[in-house]
């Protein structure tokens, strides 16, 4: 399933589609119920207590389109450990994703 579905985010990606065809099929989380798991997963460790990023691990705030997120969260790249469904439910990284949503985009640099 996830072999199909990252050819489809991938081509969509590659056609120039963003998030926004995404965005739409986004399930309905909870931002505070996923500020606290994304403490508690240990999330901020690698991303910042913000989803800024670090040393270890990428800005993930604002997020990327739903479906890709959940992509890496199950499938990561480089050296993130994978977040099985057993580990993270469904509705847990949706509440996650709910949570990096949130959060206000960062600051135009020119801006500092």
């Amino acid at each position: 399933m996830f072999g199909r579905m990252a050819a489809v985010v991938l081509g969509l990606m590659a056609s120039g589609l963003s998030g926004a065809v995404f965005a739409q099929s986004a399930p309905g989380g909870d931002a505070e119920r996923g500020q606290s798991l994304y403490e508690s997963t240990g999330c901020y460790e690698c991303h910042g207590f913000i989803g800024q990023g670090g040393a270890p691990g990428p800005a993930i705030a604002p997020p990327m389109a739903f479906e890709p997120f959940v992509f890496q969260l199950r499938q990561p790249r480089l050296v993130m450990i994978p977040y099985s469904e057993t580990v993270l439910s469904d509705q847990d990284a949706a509440d996650i994703y709910a949570y990096l949503s949130s959060l206000p985009p960062p600051p135009d640099p020119s801006s500092i």
